[in-house]
């Protein structure tokens, strides 16, 4: 990994996100309207009205979900981290933005998922909505589920956070 990917992704790592605890769980309809609890709501407060950014999952067959402010602040880790006067650089930054919308809900509070970000997140009908460090996720019920029981089994998700944090 380049210098400079390492360095963003240690700042990201170190940022202090206002996401919601827990996860939430609620119905994409025909429309591809998802229809977001009133808790995740409250707890991001007056953020939902400046609206997010929905991306395709980075690593997994999910949605990442984006508060307007710390999108942002993504966006200037990355023009931090990497130059658009460098090929491969700039490549990255593509690669990263490629699929990334800005979604506001509607007067119904329901967040309007465009059709090929629900193809790309594999989402069907049952969502969970969740809260990783650096993010929130859309998942569909079922991968979801699958991701938390085969991702690690519980001596590796163990060793990895007895090695990680001390």
């Amino acid at each position: 990994m380049e210098k400079s990917a390492y360095l963003c992704t240690e700042k990201i790592r170190q940022r202090k996100m206002s996401y919601p605890v827990g996860h939430f769980t609620c119905k994409l309809d025909s429309k591809g309207r998802l229809m977001l609890p009133s808790e995740f709501k409250e707890q991001l407060g007056s953020q939902v009205e400046e609206g997010f950014v929905l991306r395709p999952g980075l690593h997994v067959a999910c949605l990442e979900l984006y508060t307007r402010k710390d999108w942002d602040e993504v966006q200037g880790q990355l023009r931090a981290a990497f130059s658009q006067f460098q090929a491969k650089q700039e490549a990255v930054l593509r690669k990263y933005n490629a699929g990334a919308r800005f979604a506001k809900l509607d007067a119904s509070g329901r967040l309007q998922i465009p059709k090929d970000l629900i193809e790309k997140g594999f989402l069907v009908k049952d969502i969970i909505i969740t809260s990783v460090t650096t993010k929130m996720e859309i998942w569909d019920k079922d991968l979801y589920e699958q991701s938390i029981n085969n991702d690690l089994d519980d001596e590796e998700f163990f060793k990895l956070l007895s090695e990680n944090i001390k």
